[in-house]
Order: structure tokens, then C-alpha cells, then sequence
């Protein structure tokens, strides 16, 4: 595989869906995650990020216009300890219950699958970010069916230890726009990392669509002590 720009990742089509980034800073001080949703309908696209706690939560913008809140509405983002976890739905709950039970990222993941939204079955998507003792790791995962058979849910993990600095990876839902949906493919994207906080932050936000994007989150942790700094972008204001 072959290290490629963010940026052209982004852009290269309007609709990826939900996104999620994880690497190391190009400074190599700070783990780096960023989320992102886009939106087709309505009801996809009245959302905006929200803080909750450690964590965001999505929430309607206009509350009159929600026709269904049940794969639109969660917490993409819960801190666990010396963890970070980012989802594209509910099951950062689980991850997060569980993994406060003792078990761990995979396991909690063994008890989900992909969302049943027929015909798109959308990929559930998933990261978790370890710092710990000035050192750090990170995982990443999707669960989808098998090219479009319900029957069968695919769980990939993807483990990385001792991230480099200036690089990370990207996974996001589908592979561009489509009826139904193609599911991604393959391992997540070997992309750079480059810039501080707001420079990232711009820089992922300026290469989504425009007319699809709808939130984005961005957070740097300190690997030496464990302290962030947050961003969030909402196209409704």
C-alpha cells in the first residue's frame, strides 16, 4: 500500500459517508482522530455535533424535522480511561460498557454486526485510540455483510502499534455514491498527517463534499500526558 494525501482521499468523491481518521501528529507529540458524517436525506443531513462529557453526541438541529433517530442519533465519541473510541453509531456504547466489564475492543465487536438499513447495510465502522505512558496504539475495525448479503456480517480488525509520526489511516463507509450503497473495501487507506489542530481540521473540512457534509470532529491528545484539544464544525448553524 502506498501512502496517499488526505486531502485527495477526501475529494476524490462526494460521498464516502461517514468517515473516521486516526495517526500521529507530523510533530509526532499528539495522537490525532477525526469524524465526520455527510448526509443524502432530510433527516440525515439535520444533525450537528454536539459536546457531551469527554465525548460528542449527534443531535437534530431543527428537532421538528426527525423522522427516525435510530441510526442517526448517538455518541460517536466516549473516553474510556486511557481510550478513546470512535464509532459511526450506537455501538461505541458497547465497546464502551464493555470494555469497562474487563473485555476488549474485538470482543465487544464480536456482538454487533453491520446496521440494518436495507438495501445499503451500512458498514458499522470503528476506532480506538490507546496513550498510555507516553507511549501509544491504535486500532480500527468495520463490520459489513458480505457484498450485500444479509446473512453474512465480515468483522475486520486492524491493529497498530507504535504509530509513526505524520501518518495514520482512514476507513469510512462507502466506496462513493450509489443505490444501494457500495460498501469500502479493503484495509483502511495509509494517509498523511500533517499540521496543527486547526490546519488538520480545515483541511479535512474544505475537502468534503459540499453539499453532502454535515459535522465534523477532530481531537489531538498529548501522548506524554494525555490532555486534548477539540474541534467541531457544523454545517447547520
Amino acid at each position: 500500500m502506498k501512502k496517499v494525501s488526505l486531502a485527495n482521499e477526501l475529494s476524490s468523491t462526494s460521498y464516502p459517508g461517514r468517515g473516521i481518521v486516526i495517526g500521529r501528529s507530523e510533530d509526532g507529540s499528539k495522537m490525532v482522530t477525526a469524524y465526520f458524517i455527510m448526509g443524502r436525506s432530510t433527516n440525515s443531513r439535520n444533525r450537528i455535533f454536539v459536546e457531551d462529557g469527554e465525548g460528542i453526541r449527534t443531535e437534530a438541529f431543527d428537532p421538528s424535522k426527525l423522522s427516525d433517530p435510530s441510526l442517526i442519533i448517538y455518541a460517536p465519541v466516549r473516553v474510556l480511561g486511557n481510550n478513546t473510541i470512535v464509532t459511526n453509531g450506537d455501538q461505541t456504547d458497547t465497546i464502551y460498557n464493555l470494555m469497562n466489564e474487563q473485555q476488549t475492543f474485538e470482543m465487544a465487536l464480536r456482538t454487533r454486526s453491520f446496521e440494518p438499513d436495507e438495501p445499503n447495510f451500512t458498514p458499522r465502522i470503528s476506532g480506538i485510540i490507546n496513550v498510555n505512558d507516553n507511549k501509544a496504539s491504535y486500532m480500527m475495525s468495520i463490520l459489513k455483510s458480505n457484498n450485500g448479503n444479509p446473512d453474512q456480517c465480515i468483522r475486520n480488525i486492524f491493529s497498530y502499534d507504535h504509530p509513526q509520526a505524520g501518518e495514520g489511516h482512514f476507513i469510512h463507509t462507502y466506496m462513493g455514491d450509489g443505490n444501494p450503497l457500495p460498501s469500502y473495501e479493503g484495509e483502511p487507506t495509509w494517509v498523511e498527517i500533517s499540521g496543527d489542530i486547526d490546519t488538520f481540521t480545515n483541511m479535512v473540512w474544505e475537502n468534503l463534499n459540499e453539499e453532502n457534509k454535515v459535522s465534523l470532529f477532530v481531537r489531538y491528545i498529548d501522548i506524554a500526558t494525555g490532555t486534548y484539544e477539540s474541534r467541531i464544525i457544523n454545517k447547520n448553524k
